[in-house]
């Protein structure tokens, strides 16, 4: 097939279909086994000379007709309002190459919005819908990332879109609560005093979901529970709606006895940041050890986020990999993952 040249209505547009990277354009490169050549705001796709070479593209599709579609697709997404950022870019040009183009321009065409009593929310990037598509589509998820990725508060809405929804009859909360640098026991108040600190985000997500007199009286019904985990222990959790949070502190024990729990009609999303573990030294953590012991099981998913997920502020992607960089300087040259 002839070489292909895609005109977009400005240079800065056509930085953002690829994250404005330039080792972005070459991964799709290899993936896709094209020559990307961009100038001004244009982007030209040639095909590679032949040499004998098989190209990585999966299917039967020519390659350049691949790498128009998967721009075609990145330009629809930033025409939904989504950012494209290096995560995105490189799970979609992957993604085409296997030849799951369709899969992936069904993320666009059905717009996805999660509805609560006090705002609307939309994933504000392709890894976020993915993640909230996850939910929607298996029992068990596991959203593993560091701060900011909104793991948390997008299961958060979820939870409280499928009981507004009438989809389960209750959310139950739950974190452990293992100190950060500081004893439990020397916290003043009784133990519910003690243990809100650790359940304070997940109230603060709730506020922003509902009214406050809505939380007050599902709470007081039971229909939101916001608990320890420690006090999942014994219980079968049925027509619910559970969220694990900061499940890297977990113990491998700990874990398999929170996911057992897992009752009738119920769904349950994990999240943690595996960089951010608060257990001694010598305790394994749980969230750790599962994605090597679920890994294969249907029903179960996993969606990594990454430092270039964030959306908060953006210094705070450069703080996450300046600590990475100075906690691990072997695994960051090597470019493999902590193993702690």
């Amino acid at each position: 097939m002839p070489s292909k040249t895609l005109h977009f209505p400005s240079p800065r547009h056509l930085h953002s279909l690829y994250a404005g990277r330039e080792e972005n354009l070459a991964h799709a490169e290899r993936t896709l086994g094209v020559k990307l050549i961009t100038r001004e705001d244009w982007l030209r796709i040639e095909p590679l000379a032949s040499d004998n070479r098989k190209s990585p593209v999966e299917n039967q599709k020519s390659s350049v007709a691949v790498a128009e579609a998967l721009f075609t697709f990145l330009d629809a997404a930033r025409a939904q309002g989504m950012t494209i950022r290096t995560p995105d870019f490189h799970r979609i040009a992957d993604g085409f190459a296997r030849g799951e183009g369709d899969q992936m321009r069904a993320l666009i065409d059905e717009p996805l919005v999660i509805a609560t009593n006090r705002k609307t929310i939309v994933p504000k990037t392709l890894g976020q819908k993915l993640y909230l598509q996850s939910m929607l589509a298996h029992p068990v998820v596991f959203g593993i990332g560091p701060a900011g990725t909104g793991k948390t508060y997008l299961a958060m809405a979820a939870a409280v879109s499928a009981l507004l929804r009438n989809e389960v009859e209750r959310i139950i909360l739950t974190r452990p609560a293992v100190e950060a640098g500081e004893t439990l026991g020397f916290l003043p108040g009784d133990l519910r005093e003690k243990i809100l600190p650790y359940l304070r985000p997940l109230y603060d997500a709730l506020h922003d979901m509902l009214d406050p007199e809505d939380i007050t009286r599902l709470t007081e019904k039971g229909i939101i529970e916001i608990a320890p985990l420690a006090y999942m222990r014994g219980r079968t959790l049925s027509q619910a709606f559970i969220v694990l949070d900061e499940a890297q502190n977990t113990t491998p024990e700990q874990m398999m006895m929170f996911l057992t729990r897992l009752g009738e009609d119920s769904r349950m999303v994990v999240t943690g940041d595996i960089t951010q573990i608060d257990l001694p030294r010598a305790k394994p953590s749980g969230l750790l050890e599962v994605r090597h012991i679920l890994s294969d099981i249907p029903g179960i998913d996993f969606h990594t986020f990454s430092a270039a997920d964030v959306v908060r502020h953006p210094l705070v992607q450069r703080i996450i990999e300046a600590y990475d960089r100075y906690r691990n300087p072997i695994a960051s040259e090597n470019g493999t993952e902590d193993k702690r």
